[in-house]
């Protein structure tokens, strides 16, 4: 039996990148993946193939609707969902074995099948073939993701009742998508195929859509996706899922009672994930798990059990690949005698739609509730030189900053690559900046960047200077 210092179940982007600092700080390391390629649900059947389809099926999307406007004339423009899925694929490859060039650089043995607990200090692994190979470990870091949730009552048939998993491989595009769930998975899913054509109804229980970030954000974006191709029926709850040969029908029921009949070609379940813990042999290593099936840890991400630590979708916390790598880093610096940083507040939240929206640290409601006084500045992006040269007017910039103190509390974008222009409110916030420490900074002119430090003059006495 061969023995390592650290041991990582899960090859995600949480295992992965725990695995790698293990190995720079000098620990012998293992890392565990159950299936043949590493990178796991992010990897393979979660962000990276989704941006994939987002980005082909966005420049589809400007051909048609956008390049007369910019004198680009094209003519029997064709949507090949063969291809799009083909170049997914590539990406998918490319971006996996990137991994695994990564695990050989830092000399990180890798092994391939199920791993189970023999007891808090050793592990079965099982691979396809049923061969077993026991390993032991003086630390492990439980890092097996989620898979999707359900309702009661729909059976996912991946066929026409799908999750993300099957939506991402359809051959052919839907002339009607129904999709359960007005979160990110399903707004972004949903994004893909309205784009390249159909219509796109989302059934959401909630009466607003990315109902957990601020609700100015969800009003805003409800409003551009209903231009191309979206209907939301908001405050329905499902009855049931229906499937056929060739359709799906969807009974939901709205808030007064009324019930709605909608039939599609596909049905996407998209209501969330839940923790990937089964047959881990939790139980047998004595790790303690919570009533929704996560793992309980520490403040440290430690277990209840010494040395048996656990991070991402496993844990209690946002279900987003870049937090799951921020605590692969800090159990690893942390077993290394550092001490790192993790501030749960400010880990961003984005949606890959477009226009994109990203969001970090208190919504407005938040503010409200909990009685804090704050003040607010907002930035249209249609008051932006660089965002009409681009034709991406739609979409705000939100700051909110403390009334007293003017710290940055909170900020929340809809608008062209809000993805990338949140990574700034980050760094604010993280040095605890003022919403007057970013009107101070010169911003290069034009980007769309300038539009946070016009939200942060606007919140500052109200001195935007281009609206």
């Amino acid at each position: 039996m061969e023995n390592f210092d650290v041991a990582v179940i899960g090859s995600g982007p949480g295992g992965y990148v725990a695995a790698i600092r293990c190995a720079q700080l000098g620990f012998k390391t293992v890392i565990i993946e159950k299936y043949n390629t590493l990178g796991g649900t992010c990897l393979n059947v979660g962000c990276i193939p989704s941006k994939a389809l987002l980005d082909s099926s966005e420049h589809y999307f400007n051909a048609v609707n956008k390049f007369g406007e910019h004198g680009i004339k094209v003519k029997d423009i064709k949507a090949d969902m063969e291809q799009m899925i083909k170049r997914k694929a590539q990406v998918v490859k490319q971006t996996c074995d990137g991994i695994s060039f990564l695990m050989k650089k830092n000399k990180i043995t890798v092994m391939t099948g199920h791993a189970t607990f023999v007891d808090a200090k050793q592990l079965d692994v099982v691979d396809a073939s049923g061969k077993s190979n026991r390993i032991g470990a003086t630390n492990f870091i439980i890092a097996t993701g989620s898979k999707p949730s359900s309702l009661p009552g729909i059976e996912i048939d991946k066929k026409r009742i799908i999750t993300s998993t099957e939506a991402l491989e359809l051959k052919t595009i839907p002339n009607h998508l129904v999709v359960i769930g007005g979160g990110v998975i399903g707004l972004e899913l949903g994004s893909v195929y309205a784009r390249l054509g159909a219509k796109v109804t989302v059934i959401e229980y909630m009466n607003a859509i990315i109902p957990t970030m601020d609700r100015a954000l969800g009003k805003e974006l409800q409003k551009v996706l209903s231009k191309e191709g979206f209907t939301f029926l908001l405050g329905h709850k499902v009855q049931s899922v229906k499937s056929s040969a060739k359709q799906v029908e969807v009974v939901a029921e709205s808030s007064n009672g009324e019930k709605v009949n909608i039939t599609g070609d596909y049905c996407l379940v998209s209501v969330g994930r839940k923790p990937y813990t089964e047959n881990l042999g939790l139980d047998k290593a004595g790790v303690a798990v919570d009533e929704r099936g996560r793992i309980v840890t520490d403040e440290k991400l430690q277990t209840n059990v010494s040395g048996i630590y656990a991070i991402g979708d496993v844990i209690k916390g946002a279900m987003l690949a870049h937090k799951a790598e921020e605590e692969g880093v800090f159990v690893a610096e942390q077993l290394a005698g550092q001490q790192p940083h993790i501030n749960y507040r400010l880990i961003p939240g984005v949606v890959y739609t477009w226009p994109e929206v990203a969001s970090v640290g208190y919504t407005e409601e938040e503010l409200k509730e909990s009685g804090t006084k704050y003040k607010t500045g907002n930035f249209p992006f249609k008051a932006s030189g660089r965002a009409r040269a681009s034709m991406d007017t739609d979409g705000f910039v939100k700051v909110l900053a403390d009334s007293d103190t003017d710290e940055i509390l909170g900020v929340h974008i809809i608008g062209p690559r809000a993805a990338d222009m949140i990574a700034e409110a980050v760094v604010a916030m993280e040095y605890r900046a003022s919403a007057e420490d970013i009107a101070r900074i010169c911003h290069a002119h034009p980007t769309f960047t300038e539009s946070f430090k016009e939200a942060c003059l606007a919140a500052t006495a109200n001195r935007a200077i281009h609206i």
